[in-house]
């Protein structure tokens, strides 16, 4: 993943993910499982239930003014 091309890489705080459109979620959420895989494959572990949870996570960020709500 080249961090100058990532949304993810340009990501600091759940206002920088609120600021984004639907199609750039969608992206940052296919960004985020990618860099899931890539750390599992040089760091041995368990990786299915993040996997399962970036869309979760992403959304929950998007929608809640985190740490407030």
């Amino acid at each position: 993943m080249n961090p100058g091309e990532s949304l993810l890489f340009k990501l600091s705080s759940p206002e920088d993910l609120r600021k984004l459109g639907p199609a750039d979620l969608v992206k940052v959420s296919a960004e985020l499982r990618q860099f899931i895989i890539d750390e599992v494959s040089n760091n041995p572990g368990h990786f299915g239930a993040s996997l399962g949870a970036v869309e979760l996570t992403v959304a929950l960020h998007y929608v809640f003014n985190n740490p407030y709500d």
